[in-house]
C-alpha cells in the first residue's frame, strides 16, 4: 500500500550528489568513459599510422633540445630565472658577489703589476751597482795604462794589445772616461785640488786623474786643477 504522505517524484536520498548536481558522473560511469576514450584513441591511431607519437618524437630529440625544452617548461612554471626580469634594476646576490670578486681580481692584478715593476727596477739597479763596483776595482789598472801611454810604452807590443782589449771590454759595459783640459768645471763630477782661475768662468786646467761614468752613474770623480777661463783671458 502506498503512503499518501510520500511524494512519488521525490528520490529516496535527496542530498546525494547525483540528485543535486545535474553534471555529476558516478565513479563507475567515469571509468567506463575513460575506457571508451582509450579504445577510441587506439582505434584512431591504428587507422592513421603516420600520426606523430609524442614518445617517439621525444626519443629523436638531442640532449640540447631536451634541455632547452625543460628550461622552457621551468621558466613557464616558475617564472624567468633572470633576477632583473621585471626591469626594476635590482642586482642579485650572485651579480653583487661577481662584481666584488672582479674588483678584487683587478686590485690583485694591479698590485702584482706594480710588484713586477719594482722587482725589475730593483734588479736592474743591483746589476748596475755590481757592474760599477767591479769597474771601480779596475780603475787603478786603467790609470797605470794611461801613465804608460804618456811615457810611450803603449806604442806597440803585447802591452798595447792588452790595453786595447781591456778598454774595449769596459767600453762595452758603457764605462766612459771624462776630464779633459778646457772643459767647463763641474763640482759635481770634478774634484779640484787647486784653483788657479781669476775670472768668473772656471774650466779644467790640468787633469791629474781621469773620471769615469757608467751610463748615468758616476763611478769616480776626476781630479783636476782649475784654470782660468774667458775672464782671465780678458784681463
Amino acid at each position: 500500500m502506498t503512503d499518501p504522505n510520500v511524494n512519488p517524484q521525490m528520490p529516496n536520498d535527496p542530498g546525494a550528489p547525483e540528485n543535486t548536481d545535474e553534471q555529476y558522473v558516478s565513479p563507475d560511469r567515469a571509468e567506463s568513459l575513460a575506457d571508451e576514450a582509450a579504445e577510441s584513441e587506439a582505434f584512431e591511431a591504428a587507422q592513421d599510422p603516420e600520426a606523430e607519437d609524442p614518445l617517439s618524437s621525444a626519443s629523436t630529440m638531442t640532449d640540447a633540445e631536451i634541455e632547452d625544452a625543460v628550461q622552457a617548461e621551468l621558466a613557464g612554471e616558475y617564472g624567468d630565472a633572470n633576477p632583473d626580469a621585471d626591469g626594476d634594476g635590482a642586482v642579485s646576490d650572485v651579480e653583487l658577489q661577481l662584481a666584488e670578486r672582479t674588483e678584487d681580481l683587478q686590485r690583485v692584478s694591479a698590485e702584482y703589476a706594480n710588484y713586477r715593476r719594482r722587482t725589475e727596477r730593483d734588479r736592474a739597479l743591483i746589476v748596475e751597482q755590481t757592474k760599477a763596483k767591479f769597474a771601480e776595482q779596475l780603475l787603478p789598472l786603467l790609470d797605470d795604462l794611461d801613465l804608460a801611454q804618456q811615457h810611450g810604452d803603449l806604442a806597440e807590443g803585447p802591452l798595447k794589445a792588452f790595453a786595447d782589449k781591456l778598454r774595449g771590454a769596459l767600453a762595452s759595459q758603457k764605462l766612459e772616461s771624462f776630464g779633459a783640459e778646457g772643459e767647463p768645471f763641474d763640482p759635481e763630477i770634478h774634484e779640484a785640488v787647486q784653483d788657479l782661475s781669476e775670472g768668473e768662468e772656471k774650466v779644467v786646467g790640468t787633469v791629474l786623474r781621469k773620471g769615469y761614468k757608467m751610463g748615468d752613474r758616476l763611478v769616480r770623480n776626476a781630479m783636476v786643477i782649475i784654470g782660468g777661463g774667458a775672464g782671465k783671458d780678458a784681463s
